[in-house]
């Protein structure tokens, strides 16, 4: 089995490699948010390579697929011996719309729906303990954190979890959830193109010991360098992707960005999306990328990226290429 460099996951007693392997598309096309038909032959591969590979975490949640990617997660690790094997990281806090199933989501993270997701959780995974819980997005509801971030801390204390973490929360709510008890992690997007939370939220957790692996660095595959105009407008209407508007009114800036990132990949004979991975590593704050893939060659051309350095001219000349094309938002430098 491969070694990659690990870091310090903010102030766990967990170290991870700077890319994880990401298990949203995994889940398939039955779903709100599916990416289409998936094998899952080719995802046990692919998530099987990727630890052969040196990769030492996995992100998946309850909500992909309804389950299903957490299923397909528990069967690729459970031939693993347990001492190879990968952290397990699952979110809670999305559940199923039983009044329109399999087509939309609700948001609810109250205690006794986080305890309910859990166990259903650690029975798809086929383990004892989850290393990290993260309440997926603040609920629908407009109930404050304070009324789910002590049962977040109650399931460690347990010991059904190891840390706990929130995803696609701000900085306000992440500071009223560290009054209660530490944010281990935050899992924001954030991409060249989708540069919000490097405005405020990976810097309040750089500054407050609370890592973070962000989701999306490649802005689900614009930024691939393998991405085409051709490709988008043939999306199947099962994936989200074909309704998104980074796809379609805005998706020729985002393309131009992806080709401004050609010659930096050549520079250092790595594929784009290594350097579009490399950006997101590049700020403070940042610890880890989480990184999808269907297939076990996918993997390949990216891992690169859990190594690569960009230079301070690398990121000046990014920082030009986002000016220069109008793609997306937020800050352009870390």
């Amino acid at each position: 089995m491969a070694q990659l460099p690990t870091v310090p996951f903010g102030t766990t007693d967990m170290s991870i490699t700077r890319v994880g392997f990401g298990a949203w598309a995994i889940g398939g096309a039955d779903w709100a948010f599916g990416w289409g038909k998936q094998d899952d032959d080719d995802s046990v591969a692919a998530i099987r390579h990727s630890v052969e590979s040196g990769i030492n975490w996995i992100d998946t949640a309850a909500v992909y697929g309804l389950g299903h990617s957490e299923e397909v997660v528990g069967r690729a690790i459970a031939d693993i011996p347990e001492g190879e094997r990968p952290f397990i990281f699952t979110k809670c806090g999305t559940i199923d719309d039983p009044d329109n199933p399999g087509k939309t989501t609700k948001r609810i993270a109250t205690p006794e729906s986080i305890r309910r997701e859990i166990e259903d959780s650690l029975r798809r995974l086929g383990v004892e303990v989850i290393d990290l819980y993260q309440v997926h997005w603040p609920p629908a509801d407009g109930s404050p954190v304070e009324t789910y971030w002590p049962t977040m801390l109650e399931l460690k204390a347990e010991g059904k979890v190891r840390a706990v973490g929130l995803s696609n929360h701000k900085v306000d709510q992440l500071e009223a959830a560290e009054k209660i008890g530490h944010v281990d992690t935050l899992q924001p997007p954030f991409s060249a193109i989708n540069r919000d939370a490097g405005a405020a939220e990976i810097a309040w957790c750089a500054d407050h010991g609370t890592g973070v692996i962000a989701y999306s660095p490649m802005q689900s595959g614009l930024l691939s360098g393998r991405f085409t105009r051709e490709r988008a407008a043939n999306l199947p209407a099962d994936d989200w992707r074909s309704r998104n508007p980074e796809f379609t009114e805005r998706l020729d800036a985002n393309l131009a960005l992806a080709d401004a990132l050609r010659p930096i990949a050549d520079r250092h004979g790595v594929i784009v999306a290594a350097v579009a991975i490399g950006w997101v590593l590049a700020w403070r704050g940042a610890t880890a990328a989480i990184v999808g893939a269907r297939r076990p060659e996918q993997i390949d051309g990216w891992l690169p990226a859990a190594t690569l350095a960009l230079t301070d001219a690398d990121l000046d000349e990014i920082a030009a290429a986002i000016r220069a094309t109008g793609a997306g938002h937020g800050p352009d430098h870390p």
